[in-house]
């Protein structure tokens, strides 16, 4: 990504040289994510650093989650808010401190995290704030810090669910007092070819973990979930696989002793030549999910 700093969110732990390190160590694949090459630096706004690709606004904050993770949610997505007024949220990348361990008032850190996300979202829109989610993900990470990455875009964007799941944001309160604060996936049209950001997606049908710590099962749950968000996203079941579009692909794993076999698995049944693609070891939103996907298609000429 050029000089935006999120081309080093995928770093090895091992390279003391990351501009800006979020705890998410790289296993294998790509060690750059260039999804915005180009992107230059511009201002900051709060917490955030800021940045321009052609129409994108693209920024970069964090803050500290010692005293909670709710309160440091709502504060950073408030910011988020201000930083990208007058355009249209498109994708967003959460990093959150220790994810699945419980934070101060026993909550879970990735369940306090929805609250505050989903009340900052309802402050700032209104009622009617889960028709403007964009796609998201949210894996933990080993900072202290809660670390948001987003991109905002001018056109009007197009959400988009996977008719095998639940919309996250109506999720039953049996996963927490507020439900993520996502859509499946999101398609910001464009003259050179529209941009197509599909969440992290793991194996979750309805609202129910699949083959829970079976990492075999729950990537052939993934896979299904992912031909059927393509499909809804108007690709086909192959991400576009034969058309012009640039992909990316991130794999995170829980255990990166899991990671020789997640790459087998999709190097035959998901990857084509020419894929950008990143294995990551992080802990996923639910303790019993074992791996997670994100796609990103830029260049997409049905868009």
């Amino acid at each position: 990504m050029g000089d935006w700093p999120c081309s080093k969110t995928s770093e090895r732990a091992r390279d003391p040289s990351a501009a800006f390190a979020v705890g998410v160590p790289l296993l294998a694949g790509d060690a750059i994510d260039d999804l915005f090459a180009h992107a230059q630096p511009m201002s900051k706004s709060g917490p955030f650093a800021l940045f321009r690709q052609g129409d994108w606004l693209l920024g970069i904050g964090r803050l500290s989650a010692l005293s909670g993770i709710e309160p440091a949610a709502r504060q950073l997505y408030r910011e988020l808010f201000r930083a990208t007024e007058g355009r249209h949220l498109a994708r967003i990348w959460n990093y959150v401190p220790a994810i699945n361990q419980a934070g101060p008032q026993g909550l879970e850190n990735y369940r306090a995290f929805c609250v505050g996300r989903s009340h900052a979202f309802e402050q700032h829109h209104g009622a009617a704030f889960k028709l403007l989610v964009p796609a998201a993900s949210a894996v933990g990470c080993t900072s202290s810090a809660l670390t948001v990455v987003f991109a905002a875009c001018q056109t009007r964007p197009r959400h988009v669910e996977n008719p095998a799941q639940v919309p996250a944001y109506d999720y039953p309160r049996q996963y927490g007092p507020r439900s993520p604060s996502f859509a499946r996936a999101t398609i910001v049209p464009g003259t050179a070819g529209g941009t197509i950001f599909i969440s992290g997606t793991a194996a979750i049908r309805g609202h129910a973990t699949i083959a829970p710590a079976a990492i075999a099962g729950q990537l052939e749950c993934t896979l299904e979930n992912l031909r059927e968000i393509s499909t809804a996203c108007g690709l086909g079941a192959d991400f576009d696989a034969a058309g012009a579009a640039s992909r990316h692909f991130k794999v995170y794993v829980r255990h990166a002793a899991d990671q020789p076999l997640v790459a087998a698995i999709l190097g035959e049944r998901l990857f084509t030549a020419g894929d950008r693609v990143s294995y990551l070891h992080a802990d996923i939103c639910r303790e019993p999910l074992l791996v997670e996907i994100e796609v990103t298609l830029q260049g997409v000429r049905s868009a």
